[in-house]
């Protein structure tokens, strides 16, 4: 794959002004500019720390002699039940990929529940179960939780926070800041289908071929690709704001830019035909089982062959590489040969996907 860049009339955008004014939006929820505006503003200055300043979905803490992932997320995606999981499995499985992009074995979760008022207690029930199911298959267990209970009308049915903790037992750093010129960039399979699987639900397509979210615990691939003994610099699973905002954040984070092949990600014909019809690009749309690995050149295809060689990375594919870039830029080669660049999401295109 060629690394070279287009050589003219590119340049990054300018942040943009805190949209909203004095009110958060929806926006500011949904994993691009905006969100990430409001943390340069707000949280960031406010709560200032090392460990905070990197900016990785976990942070890794020294724990008397040993390196513990620490990570937690909260869970309003709408509807609660889609093709292929619901709020309680996408819970328990985004707060364990978030620890296995450290590289940390999952091994513990808490549980917060916000509760509608009136919230029948089958789908509690249903939620519950599923949550059971999925931490059995992550090998994960729920330690402790909370539940309160709002009025009607407050919550919309359920909202879901949950913390999580790992064990780092390798002596590998991996953060979004370590990408480096050369590096080739791995997605584990086709990308989207979360996303598209809540936008078809939401929009009550009737498709020849349903979407199914592609949501699942990503703990048992990152372990098979760290038995490679493979330089990995980089993990990121692309939720919020996909494919594109998962590589912006490393590409600006790591002072590089990415070039990425049109043609060699896999996009799956239904999530394209459903993207098409909303008038959505497939970049963008949350996946909640795939991860994108940036490593090293010399151990990419060590590492992909291991990914293809199990059963949670059988489609997994090269799609780009790593290059020098003042400007920062994630570009793409389109099929037919032009250049185009992949900039951060608004935040607005896809909100309460998770």
């Amino acid at each position: 794959m060629s690394s070279e860049l287009p050589s003219a009339g590119v340049s990054v955008s300018c942040p943009t002004p805190l949209v909203g004014g004095d009110r958060v939006l929806l926006g500011h929820g949904s994993g691009g500019k905006m969100t990430a505006e409001l943390i340069a503003r707000y949280f960031l200055p406010a709560f200032r720390n090392p460990y905070l300043e990197r900016l990785d979905d976990q942070a890794v803490l020294e724990l008397e002699g040993a390196r513990v992932a620490f990570t937690t997320d909260s869970y309003v995606v709408s509807p609660l039940f889609f093709p292929g999981g619901d709020i309680g499995a996408l819970a328990v499985n985004g707060t364990v990929n978030d620890l296995a992009m450290a590289g940390a074995r999952p091994m513990y979760l808490s549980a917060g529940f916000i509760l509608e008022e009136g919230f029948p207690l089958v789908d509690l029930r249903r939620i519950v179960e599923s949550m059971r199911a999925a931490a059995e298959t992550a090998d994960v267990l729920l330690v402790t939780g909370d539940t309160k209970v709002v009025g009607r009308s407050k919550a919309d049915g359920c909202f879901i926070n949950t913390a999580g903790i790992g064990l780092v037992a390798h002596g590998l750093e991996i953060s979004a800041r370590l990408a480096r010129p050369g590096d080739v960039v791995i997605v584990s399979g086709s990308i989207a289908e979360h996303g598209m699987a809540i936008m078809a639900t939401r929009s009550e397509l009737e498709l020849a071929s349903p979407i199914i979210s592609d949501t699942a615990p990503l703990n048992r691939l990152v372990r098979d690709m760290l038995d490679t003994g493979g330089e990995i610099h980089c993990l990121r699973d692309p939720t919020r704001g996909g494919v594109a905002m998962a590589l912006n954040e490393i590409a600006r984070q790591s002072g590089v830019g990415i070039a990425l092949e049109e043609q060699s990600i896999p996009v799956r014909e239904p999530v394209r035909g459903v993207c098409e019809l909303l008038g959505l690009d497939p970049l963008y749309a949350a996946s909640e089982g795939r991860l994108l690995a940036i490593v090293a050149p010399w151990d990419a295809e060590r590492v992909l062959r291991r990914m293809q060689g199990g059963p949670d990375g059988q489609e997994a594919r090269i799609i780009g590489v790593v290059v020098e870039d003042r400007e920062r830029l994630v570009v793409l080669k389109t099929r037919i040969g032009g250049w185009r660049v992949v900039d951060m999401p608004a935040g607005d295109q896809l909100p309460r996907i998770c």
